[in-house]
């Protein structure tokens, strides 16, 4: 029972951080009906920018806002010279090739800038274990738990509570409608893929000293999180965060019990039966369009 809890700790720990990431994808198919399929290059950039400035001397606490910051500029980036011209001339699978090939544009930069060897990112935190219900648990496990759910909230916040949060809502509900209202619906696409690769990059900054930082860490993550956010729904926060955490405890316990080289099967199996069976997710909503 003991080390089934454990298991249980290091999947939500790792579920959490598919669903920050899987958070971007529905922050950029809430506005834009597309997908940054780089999501994953945003979060490996982010802890390398991250272990760079940590090397340089920067305090860990003070990077990540600078972490966030590089991640907005990034995703806007992407959104400005890859999505707005496949939008503009309404191509279905424009954006799709066009930020798979800037993912793999950032790969490339970042094998040559830092090396294609992983890299160990320093811990903030007592790398000693803690006893959490007679179980292990490291701290900085803890600490991924609690700053996932906080940057989700803090969008959540933002998006509820703010007069452009309100305006990225009313781009989510009718994009013309919002753009008669007198909303820069372009700026406000543009905004949710730069808050997308921000929250990738923060989440690569807070999973890094868990595990190795290198310019291909990001491609499996990047996948998961699109599974993650196929399962519980492209529309539905809730279920974002549900299906990570079912993920994340699979894994583990696959893992585990079963084989290390099985741990990628339950998820797996898991998205094709949601594909089948509740192509929305299991908690998203179908969209019924008037033709």
């Amino acid at each position: 029972m003991e080390i089934l809890l454990q298991l249980v700790y290091s999947g939500i720990a790792l579920g959490m951080i598919y669903a920050v990431i899987a958070f971007g994808y529905q922050l950029t198919f809430q506005t834009s009906d597309t997908l940054n399929f780089g999501q994953g290059d945003a979060l490996m950039l982010g802890a390398m920018i991250g272990l760079t400035l940590v090397n340089l001397g920067v305090n860990y606490w003070l990077m990540l806002p600078l972490v966030i910051v590089f991640g907005l500029l990034q995703g806007g980036l992407v959104e400005r010279i890859g999505v707005r011209p496949a939008i503009k001339i309404k191509s279905e699978f424009g954006w799709i090739m066009s930020t798979i090939a800037l993912g793999i544009i950032f790969k490339n930069v970042a094998e040559n800038v830092w090396g294609r060897d992983d890299l160990k990112f320093p811990s903030p935190l007592p790398e000693a274990p803690l006893k959490v219900l007679g179980a292990n648990v490291l701290p900085m496990e803890i600490l991924v738990v609690i700053g996932a759910v906080l940057m989700m909230l803090a969008v959540e916040f933002f998006n509820r509570k703010t007069i452009y949060g309100k305006a990225v809502v009313a781009t989510f509900n009718d994009r013309d409608a919002a753009k008669l209202m007198g909303i820069n619906t372009g700026l406000v696409i543009t905004f949710s893929y730069a808050l997308s690769s921000a929250t990738a990059a923060f989440a690569g900054a807070l999973i890094a000293p868990l595990t190795l930082t290198g310019a291909t860490m990001g491609a499996v993550l990047g996948l998961k999180a699109f599974a993650v956010a196929i399962i519980g729904g492209l529309t539905s926060g809730m279920g974002i965060i549900v299906g990570g955490i079912i993920l994340g405890v699979a894994e583990t316990t696959t893992g585990f019990y079963i084989s290390t080289g099985y741990k990628d099967v339950p998820g797996l199996v898991l998205l094709l039966l949601v594909l089948a069976f509740k192509p929305a997710g299991l908690f998203g909503k179908t969209a019924i369009k008037k033709v």
